[in-house]
C-alpha cells in the first residue's frame, strides 16, 4: 500500500492549483479579502514582503538617475480623452468620481450630491496627468531628460479578481521619463527592463525571459512594449514587469515640447515602466509547495525564527536568555543589504507553532532546548527542504555560516524554478502537436498542462487572434534571444516565418 502523504495545504497543487493558491495566501497570513469587492487587505507579513521589494527596486531605480515624486489620484476625464488609443485601452476598467459629497436621501440613507463639473477618473495609470506636469517642467533640451518614478496605488475595475494577481486596487510603482531623442528614450526603455529582470531573478529567484510584445499585446498608446515573462508551477506565464517606449504619442497629447539645440521646437520622446504587487503572486506560484509559502531569503519578510523548547517552568529563564543572546547576535549580521530579521516565537501551542512558520515560508527555523544549550548548538531546518530534514551546528558555526546557508536556499530556489521552465519549454513546429500541447490530457485535472512553446509565427494578427480564441493561448513575447531554426513555416497557418515567439497560457 502506498502511504498517504499528509500536507499542510489542501488541496495540493496537483489536485486544484487555483484553490491551492488561495489557500497559500490564507495560510501564510499574507493577505485577506476586503469588504470592497475585488480589493485586498495586505497583512503585516505580506506588507513586509512588499516593503522589501520597494526598498530594493527603489535603490535600483535611483542608481540610474531616477527621482521619486507623487501625482494626484484623480485624473480629469478630459486628460484621458486627449490620447484616443490610451483611453480606449483603459475605458472599461476605469472607476469614475462624479459627485463630491453625500446627503441624506428621502429614505434617510446617504445619496451622492454635488455633481462635479468634470468627472474624475481614479488613477488606472498616470501617463496623462504626469504628462501635464512634464509639459510645465520642460521648455528646453537642457531640461531633459526628466526621470521620475512614483510609488502609488491604482484602480482597474476588474470583473474577475484573484488576490495579488488581479485586484481592483493594487500597489505598484510607475516610472515616467521624457527625452530629447527617440534613441535615448528607447535606451531607457531597455535599461529599465533590465533592472526588472535583475531584480526578479536575483531577489525573487524567478527566472525570466526578456522580449518584446506583439502589437496586439502592447500597452495602449505605446509604440513598443518590452516585458519579462516567468513560468509558474502550473506552466502558465506571468508577466512580471513591463517597460514601454511611448514615442511622441503622449508628448503630443500632453504638449510636452522643447526647444532643441538647433532652436527648433520638438516634441519629447517618453517612456513608462511598472511593476506591482502581482510580483507577490508570482513568488507564491513559483516557489510555494504543498506545505505553504517559501520565501527567497533576499526578499523574505524575516530570515530566521527561533523556537524555544520549554517543557518545564524551571527551564524558561535559561532557554529564553540563550534565545535572546542568539537573536541579538543574528541581528548584527547583514544579508542582502539589510540586517537579518529574526522572529522569536515562544507560544505554548505544541507542533502547530512550527507548522505555522513552515506555511509562512520563513527560510530558517531554529529549535532551541536545554540539550542544545548544554551543547552550545542549534538545531535548524531550511524551508527549501522537507520539513523533517533538520541539522545541528555549533552556535559559533551557525553564526558564521548563516549568510552562506541563506545564499544556498536562494540559489536552490532559482535552480528549481529554472529547471521547471527548461523541462516545459519546447520547440513545436507542427500544428497538431501544438494543439495537443495546450489541450488538457486529463479532464479531471485540467489545470496543469502545457508550458512555453517556442514556435514560429508569421506576424499575422489573424493567426494570433485565432490561437487565442481557440486555445486561450497568447504570444507572451518575441524573445530577444533567438531560438533554433528561426526560419520556417508558421505553426498557425504554414506561411513563411522568420522568428520564433513564446506561446503560452497566461495570468
Amino acid at each position: 500500500m502506498n502511504k498517504i502523504v499528509q500536507t499542510a495545504i489542501t488541496p495540493t497543487r496537483e489536485e486544484d492549483y487555483p484553490e491551492w493558491y488561495q489557500q497559500i495566501v490564507k495560510a501564510s497570513d499574507l493577505a485577506e479579502k476586503s469588504p470592497v469587492r475585488g480589493c485586498m487587505v495586505i497583512k503585516p507579513w505580506g506588507y513586509a514582503l512588499w516593503e522589501n521589494m520597494v526598498r530594493v527596486l527603489d535603490e535600483m531605480f535611483k542608481a540610474t538617475g531616477v527621482k521619486n515624486a507623487y501625482f494626484p489620484l484623480f485624473i480629469p476625464l478630459s486628460f484621458l480623452e486627449k490620447e484616443a488609443e490610451h483611453v480606449e485601452g483603459f475605458a472599461k476598467e476605469c472607476a469614475v468620481v462624479t459627485h463630491h459629497r453625500l446627503e441624506k436621501g428621502a429614505d434617510g440613507g446617504l445619496v451622492p450630491a454635488g455633481k462635479l463639473t468634470e468627472p474624475l477618473v481614479v488613477r488606472p495609470t498616470s501617463e496623462t496627468i504626469i504628462g501635464d506636469s512634464f509639459a510645465k517642467w520642460v521648455s528646453s533640451y537642457r531640461d531633459l531628460p526628466v526621470l521620475i518614478n512614483q510609488w502609488a496605488n491604482v484602480v482597474r475595475w476588474e470583473m474577475r479578481t484573484r488576490t495579488f494577481l488581479r485586484t481592483s486596487e493594487f500597489l505598484w510603482q510607475e516610472g515616467h521619463t521624457a527625452h530629447a531623442t527617440a534613441e535615448e528614450a528607447m535606451e531607457r526603455t531597455r535599461q529599465m527592463l533590465g533592472v526588472y529582470a535583475t531584480f526578479v531573478e536575483e531577489y525573487l529567484a524567478i527566472p525570466v525571459i526578456q522580449g518584446e510584445k506583439t502589437p496586439s499585446e502592447r500597452f495602449p498608446g505605446a509604440v513598443d512594449t518590452l516585458c519579462i515573462e516567468a513560468m509558474m508551477q502550473d506552466r502558465k506565464a506571468l508577466q512580471a514587469g513591463t517597460s514601454h517606449f511611448l514615442g511622441q504619442n503622449f508628448a503630443k497629447s500632453s504638449g510636452i515640447r522643447f526647444q532643441s539645440a538647433t532652436k527648433q521646437e520638438e516634441y519629447a520622446w517618453t517612456t513608462s515602466w511598472g511593476a506591482s504587487t502581482r510580483l507577490i503572486g508570482g513568488l507564491i506560484m513559483t516557489h510555494g509547495d504543498d506545505d505553504g509559502l517559501i520565501m527567497p531569503p533576499r526578499i523574505a519578510s524575516a530570515h530566521v525564527v527561533l523556537l524555544p523548547i520549554i517543557r518545564k517552568a524551571s527551564e524558561r529563564q535559561s532557554v529564553m536568555e540563550y534565545v535572546g543572546q542568539l537573536a541579538d547576535a543574528l541581528r548584527e549580521k547583514v544579508y542582502g543589504g539589510r540586517r537579518l530579521v529574526v522572529e522569536i516565537d515562544d507560544r505554548d501551542i505544541g507542533g502547530a507553532r512550527g507548522w505555522e512558520w513552515i506555511k509562512k515560508g520563513i527560510p530558517i527555523r531554529v529549535e532551541i532546548g536545554p540539550r542544545d544549550i548544554a551543547a552550545d548548538s542549534v538545531f535548524f531546518a531550511r524551508r527549501d527542504g522537507a520539513h523533517q530534514e533538520k541539522q545541528s551546528l555549533k552556535r559559533p558555526d551557525f553564526l558564521e555560516k548563516i549568510s552562506e546557508i541563506l545564499d544556498q536556499i536562494q540559489a536552490n530556489l532559482f535552480a528549481r524554478a529554472l529547471r521547471l521552465r527548461k523541462d516545459h519549454t519546447v520547440c513545436i513546429d507542427d500544428q497538431d502537436e501544438f494543439n495537443r500541447f495546450f489541450t488538457p490530457q486529463n479532464p479531471e485535472k485540467p489545470e496543469i498542462h502545457g508550458g512555453f512553446s517556442l514556435s514560429r509565427w508569421c506576424g499575422s494578427a489573424e493567426c494570433e487572434a485565432e490561437t487565442k480564441e481557440r486555445l486561450m493561448v497568447t504570444i507572451r513575447c518575441i524573445p530577444f534571444e533567438k531560438g533554433p531554426n528561426e526560419v520556417g513555416p508558421c505553426v498557425c497557418c504554414g506561411r513563411p516565418s522568420d522568428r520564433r515567439v513564446i506561446f503560452a497560457k497566461a495570468y
